[in-house]
């Protein structure tokens, strides 16, 4: 089983150690990760300029591009062969609800699967850094796949509680929840006197009742959420039909 790890928190990031030294016990596994933190790059490419790939001294291996720069890079032309499976992660916190739409994490696991490869993204859900139970879940789910692999690519979200292994709980299938609008941005000046906005944070949840991401979280347990990509909104093509042609 051939793995490309990837992730948006920068090859040096210890939640990437973790998941690649965790599945490295039982697959033949190659990190490409970002050089730099590029949390919240979603599914942008660069191409405005040329990608070089360079070694770290852990073995990893690193790009000066976004997250999914790094797994496009890697699939169609750096690596000798095309990976079995795309994992990304671990993030440093949450992927759920609207945030799967910012997520570099999410995003490079979305450009395997566009290129036809089974993908997993994987985020910790929580500050406190229990990467080991993350790591743990996510040779788990691996291992799962390998044994009964899908009969066609899919794109999983995963969050995990942030919480020690013995309070875990089970892994729940879930759909995304919602949030409200973000908090407004923080106006600031820098030290010229120029006036600065820093992107405030999340708004609070709205939908995070039975079934979501943000419910199971919340229960600690394991939240498993099968991504599409067709954005088309098909009860609305009727609507703009008849829109055109009154």
């Amino acid at each position: 089983m051939r793995i490309l790890i990837s992730n948006d928190d920068g090859y040096f990031a210890p939640g990437l150690a973790a998941l690649a030294s965790s599945l490295s016990q039982f697959a033949d596994v190659v990190v490409v990760a970002p050089e730099r933190d590029r949390s919240g790059a979603s599914n942008s490419l660069t191409l405005d300029r040329p990608l070089s790939v360079k070694r770290a001294a852990s073995g990893f291996h690193y790009v000066n591009g976004t997250p999914t720069d790094c797994v496009h890079v890697a699939v169609t032309g750096f690596l000798p062969h095309r990976p079995d499976l795309i994992v990304s992660g671990i993030n440093h916190g949450p992927n759920m609800g609207e945030d799967t739409l910012y997520s570099g994490t999410v995003a490079a696991a979305t450009e395997g699967f566009l290129l036809g490869i089974p993908a997993i993204a994987f985020s910790l859900a929580g500050r406190h850094g229990n990467f080991d139970t993350a790591a743990h879940v996510a040779a788990e789910l691996v291992q799962r796949f390998i044994a009964r692999p899908f009969a066609r690519p899919m794109l999983l979200n995963v969050n995990i509680p942030d919480v020690p292994l013995a309070e875990l709980g089970s892994c729940e299938v879930t759909r995304l929840g919602r949030r409200h609008m973000a908090e407004p941005v923080i106006r600031a000046q820098n030290p010229r006197g120029d006036t600065v906005y820093w992107v405030g944070p999340v708004g609070p949840e709205q939908d995070a009742g039975d079934g979501t991401d943000f419910n199971a979280i919340r229960r600690k347990q394991v939240s498993i959420t099968p991504l599409m990509i067709d954005l088309t909104a098909r009860d609305q093509l009727g609507e703009i039909n008849t829109w055109l042609n009154p």
